[in-house]
């Protein structure tokens, strides 16, 4: 498996421990750290282009790929947007249910797209 691959899981699994427990998840990774000093900015994008799904009922998991996705996009910006999507709907595909990489292909497109303005 491509180690980018693993480290994104790895992520979206922190994201969805600390996303029950506060500063339980020991051994954060460095991108973790900056998703979550940017978690309220990048929430916010995600009520923005997902407006009819409020963050507290969105699926954990799916939150977490949207949070990891949106920082990719739009404050990391290393890796080409396509290939961040591309990447989202793999890992929702993978963690998430039959139905997640619509909806997480949805909003980062919309996100992309403003991002692009």
């Amino acid at each position: 498996m491509d180690p980018r691959h693993e480290l994104r899981v790895k992520i979206i699994q922190q994201l969805f421990a600390l996303s029950f427990e506060k500063g339980k998840v020991l051994n954060k990774n460095k991108k973790t750290i900056e998703i979550l000093k940017n978690i309220l900015k990048i929430n916010d994008y995600i009520k923005q282009f997902a407006p009819k799904y409020p963050i507290d009922k969105i699926s954990k998991v799916d939150l977490a790929i949207l949070q990891l996705a949106v920082y990719e996009l739009l404050f990391e910006k290393q890796t080409p947007p396509k290939v961040v999507i591309d990447e989202a709907i793999e890992l929702s595909k993978e963690l998430g249910s039959d139905k997640t990489f619509g909806f997480v292909n949805a909003v980062l497109g919309k996100v992309y797209a403003k991002s692009k303005i």
